[in-house]
């Protein structure tokens, strides 16, 4: 089964960490696609994001790095979407409405894959770059 969605990194992080901090249709969504065994995809570029969460002193993430990137690696919820250099052309197509790398990258997955993204970021959700829930 292919991923429907795609996490942007604080989503990931609020299901994890703080699932409360979810909003409701992201939570239905993601409560959904346990039920029902059904991917869920993740930007490589989040993959760095989480790492230096969790390696900055302000303890955001509050798991050891090697069970939640094994948690990564092993769960089959979990597909890591690779930065491709069809992603990287997608970022030049986007235009000046997101400045972030990071966040570029993920909305380019989103686009390429042909995914939702499942985003509180106020300015990716007013960029209309891409289909969201919020």
């Amino acid at each position: 089964m292919a991923p429907r969605f795609l996490l942007d990194t604080h989503v990931v992080v609020r299901w994890l960490a703080e699932p409360k901090r979810l909003s409701r249709d992201q939570a239905r969504i993601l409560s959904q696609a346990v039920r029902r065994n059904e991917p869920m995809a993740i930007a490589a570029i989040s993959m760095l994001e989480i790492a230096v969460l969790l390696g900055d002193d302000s303890h955001r993430i509050k798991a050891a790095p090697e069970e939640l990137f094994s948690e990564f690696e092993m769960n089959p919820i979990f597909r890591i979407l690779p930065l491709t250099i069809e992603v990287a052309k997608e970022v030049t197509m986007l235009g000046g409405a997101l400045r972030d790398p990071a966040d570029r990258a993920i909305v380019a997955s989103a686009r390429v894959h042909r995914l939702r993204l499942l985003t509180s970021d106020r300015r990716i959700i007013e960029s209309n770059l891409v289909s969201v829930v919020v």
